[in-house]
């Protein structure tokens, strides 16, 4: 038995020994154009103020599972793949400017070693050769490997550490040491930069708004009554990933009922019942780039006169902000157009004495910006400029009668106006009824599932 498995893993390990040693990372989105990656460093240096700044590349989590631990899912800090365009652990960016405005700023890509055998247990990741030269656009002389952490001997008895020590930070020390500067928060230069996207960044977007539209959409036509909401978040996260989308953007959000009114609901565990409406507030990340998209609907796929009349409430007070969106306007000022327009035609819809965009019954913010973060970076109070992407997300909440309606969609400024870029999911009471009728026309209601 064993001369017979060393036969088999020989040609193994010969071929794991002619394996390069690195493999540029595949992303659904495609690589980052070169140009692109050097505009935006080149950016920052112009715009950042005296000092440095260490972008630095997410950390591997584990989830415990006792004998085998094992890696969540990888996810790039979005500032280090926004200058990088790569996936790296430990990857430090480090950008020094010596005076503000100077041109003679400068910046290091600190990236892991080579392994010196190719590492069959894990993904491939980016290191410091000519591969991160051809995919990021830097000089091979402004990339460096990381340093090796040196390990300070144990006392005995002493306690083991629980996480290695910070192998980076005594290069941090020397630049500063040497170069006299302070280290710099990179957040306030960054805002203006991500605030506006740029062509790919746009692309990415349309990918994740579009793959996230037929989801919702998707949901809609095979949605019946008794369906659990586990269920119907199914339908939505296999369409997102059957076309190509690497991760959701946000925990999925799916409220049936009284869950409608709950606006981070993201449990899924109750049932449907006839005459409800479902509440889906989930999106798609494509490329490293989240959209955000809300639809609700009625479990039947018809409207109920109370629900629709709160639905086209909730869809005029959108559709007011829409036609508001210009180069030059405020995203609290959308916000107010929205809420007036709601407050005089709400009448009595959701009280007696209080109109809709009352606190009580649209009680969140309207709009946020999208992009490598579901909730963007943003410098604040800006005015909309042409590239700027948000979003547009009024509601109206009634707990007592376990009726939340809520729309939500990217916006993308451009210079005479705007477009929806997740106009893809119907948003009108006759386009969604006429959606579901089309789901339900010769097709049979699917079992009930079993409850967990």
């Amino acid at each position: 038995m064993r001369s017979s498995l060393v036969g088999r893993l020989l040609p193994v390990l010969a071929l794991t020994a002619a394996t390069p040693l690195t493999a540029q990372i595949s992303s659904p989105g495609g690589p980052v154009p070169v140009e692109l990656l050097q505009k935006r460093r080149a950016a920052f240096l112009a715009t950042m103020p005296k000092g440095v700044a260490v972008i630095e590349s997410s950390k591997i989590k584990s989830i415990d599972r006792g004998e085998y631990p094992q890696d969540a899912d990888y996810r790039e800090n979005a500032n280090f793949f926004y200058f990088t365009g790569v996936e790296s652990p430990g990857g430090r960016l480090v950008f020094i400017q010596p005076d503000s405005g100077s041109a003679q700023g400068s910046m290091t890509l600190y990236l892991p070693a080579p392994p010196a055998v190719r590492d069959a247990w894990s993904a491939a990741r980016v290191y410091a050769d000519t591969m991160a030269m051809r995919v990021t656009g830097l000089p091979m002389a402004s990339i460096k490997p990381l340093p090796t952490p040196v390990r300070a001997p144990r006392a005995a008895g002493a306690p083991i550490p629980t996480t290695p020590p910070d192998a980076f930070a005594p290069t941090v020390d020397s630049l500063l040491g040497a170069t006299g500067l302070t280290r710099i928060n990179e957040r306030r230069t960054l805002a203006p930069l991500r605030w506006v996207k740029d062509a790919d960044e746009i692309r990415r977007l349309r990918l994740a708004s579009s793959i996230t539209a037929e989801a919702h959409s998707a949901a809609m036509q095979q949605s019946r009554p008794g369906m659990w909401e586990y269920e119907i978040e199914g339908i939505v996260e296999y369409t997102f990933r059957r076309r190509g989308a690497e991760r959701v953007g946000y925990p999925s959000i799916v409220g049936s009922g009284p869950n409608s009114t709950i606006l981070h609901y993201d449990i899924s565990r109750r049932q449907s019942k006839p005459g409800e409406v479902v509440l889906i507030d989930a999106a798609a990340e494509f490329g490293y780039y989240s959209t955000d998209l809300t639809r609700t609907f009625p479990i039947d796929g018809k409207f109920t006169p109370r629900q629709k009349a709160v639905y086209e409430l909730v869809l005029g007070a959108q559709q007011a902000a829409l036609d508001s969106v210009k180069p030059g306007m405020t995203l609290a000022r959308l916000e107010q157009i929205a809420r007036g327009w709601m407050k005089e035609h709400s009448g009595t819809v959701c009280d007696p004495t209080l109109t809709c965009e009352n606190r009580k019954f649209f009680n969140h913010g309207m709009s946020h910006p999208v992009g490598l973060d579901v909730h963007d970076l943003n410098p604040q109070f800006a005015a909309l400029q042409p590239g700027v992407t948000f979003t547009i997300e009024p509601g109206i909440y009634l707990p007592e009668e376990s009726l939340g309606v809520r729309i939500e969609d990217v916006v993308l400024v451009t210079d005479s106006g705007y477009e929806i870029l997740t106009k893809g999911a119907p948003r009108t009471v006759a386009d969604i009824e006429k959606l579901m009728a089309q789901g339900r026309r010769g097709v049979a209601a699917p079992a009930p599932a079993r409850k967990p």
